[in-house]
């Protein structure tokens, strides 16, 4: 081991030697980034996460774009890195884990196991078996993503909760009750427009063109209605 250059060839006996500086290229200063291991590791991260967004929201199109680039970019740099497989595995369950949380009604089960195995992943994905300086991930950083990770789980579970005691507000119940504007004249049976889509609609009374109506009961595909304010 030696301090600096001169050391070095002080060491070996070569002061007299010529020394050539080779200045690094501009790809290699980009590898050099790449497979920092924290960059890697976010990188796995921004990818993942980017496209899980893109999957819940399709047609966005940018997310799924950065998610693909940062994917390709993590596994060219771990395919460079002493990279423990089990780790990465344990890192790519427990996100899957925690994405189906929001799906599946396991009552925090799945997002508390895939918390931990992408914590644990998270330690065990650089083999440190080299013991090289700066081969490492921070510990502070991946406390962060998980307490991130976290306080998103327990958001999602909570808009799921929440989604579970609002009172049903489709098919037959969102008709009762809805406002109706008449689209014709016509003394029984006519056409109406309800929550912009027309509908076959019934009255006890003549209606008029434009009248506005209120839906009180359907029967089949038709509804029974009567002049607003009745």
């Amino acid at each position: 081991m030696a301090a600096d250059l001169p050391a070095l060839l002080a060491v070996l006996g070569k002061q007299s030697a010529q020394v050539t500086t080779i200045e690094v290229d501009w790809r290699t200063r980009v590898l050099a980034v790449i497979t920092n291991p924290t960059v890697a590791y976010l990188m796995i991260l921004v990818g993942i996460y980017a496209l899980i967004f893109e999957f819940m929201n399709p047609g966005l199109i940018l997310p799924g774009v950065i998610g693909a680039i940062a994917l390709l970019l993590a596994l060219y740099a771990l395919h460079l890195l002493p990279v423990n497989y089990a780790g990465l595995a344990l890192i790519l369950l427990g996100i899957a884990f925690m994405a189906a949380e929001a799906f599946l009604p396991a009552f925090g089960a799945l997002g508390i196991g895939g918390l931990i195995a992408f914590v644990l992943g998270s330690i065990l994905l650089i083999d440190d078996e080299t013991e090289l300086p700066g081969f490492d991930i921070p510990y502070a950083l991946i406390g962060g993503v998980a307490v991130a990770s976290a306080g998103f789980l327990i958001l999602v579970m909570g808009m799921l909760a929440k989604s579970r005691k609002r009172a049903v507000v489709s098919g037959r119940e969102q008709l009762i009750g809805a406002p109706a504007e008449a689209l014709e004249d016509f003394p029984a049976e006519g056409w109406a427009r309800v929550h912009g889509e027309r509908w076959r609609v019934r009255s006890s009374a003549p209606v008029r063109r434009g009248q506005k109506l209120r839906v009180t009961a359907m029967q089949g595909l038709i509804l029974d209605v009567v002049p607003e304010g009745d």
